[in-house]
């Protein structure tokens, strides 16, 4: 039973209504939100396997934003992922092993390394994420351009305001 989310009398950030009770919008944003990462959990899982049958979940993003971002430093995608140097150093063996990066000096630090897609692992991530974009055209192939962009433009509100 869904609740109805478009009650009255919101209240603002504090999560209750002025008579202490339920602040429906919130509770309607939390549901889809809720929602929407177990999908995007399940996603990632799917799309980590279609690039490579070992690879974990959670790499999926690491490959992600090197892709975006160029070689970068191993505490550099520490601290993006949100990972401590073990867990970090723990998957780039892995994807190593995979033959998805590598590893080449720093040119800036003789003795630090940068990371970076191997050719392979770059051609294997770029497959899946268009299969992943042609997916996102189908789902909202009804919507208009403007929504689309008004709602990665709210996500991205989001996503800034939860890395303060």
């Amino acid at each position: 039973m869904r609740e109805d989310t478009h009650h009255g009398g919101g209240s603002g950030a504090g999560g209750a209504g002025a008579g202490g009770g339920v602040d429906h919008e919130f509770l309607a944003l939390e549901r889809e939100l809720t929602l929407l990462l177990r999908r995007a959990r399940a996603s990632s899982g799917e799309m980590a396997r279609q690039v490579h049958p070992d690879l974990e979940p959670a790499a999926y993003g690491l490959l992600a934003f090197l892709d975006e971002s160029g070689p970068r430093r191993a505490t550099d995608l520490a601290a993006f992922i949100g990972v401590g140097k073990a867990t970090m150093s723990r998957q780039l063996r892995a994807l190593e092993q995979l033959g998805l990066v590598t590893r080449e000096p720093d040119p800036a630090d003789g003795r630090a390394w940068l990371v970076r897609l191997t050719d392979e692992g770059r051609e294997r991530f770029r497959t899946v994420r268009r299969g992943r974009r042609e997916r996102y055209v189908r789902q909202l192939a009804g919507w208009d351009r403007a929504e689309v962009a008004e709602l990665a433009r709210l996500l991205r509100q989001l996503n800034a305001r939860a890395e303060l």
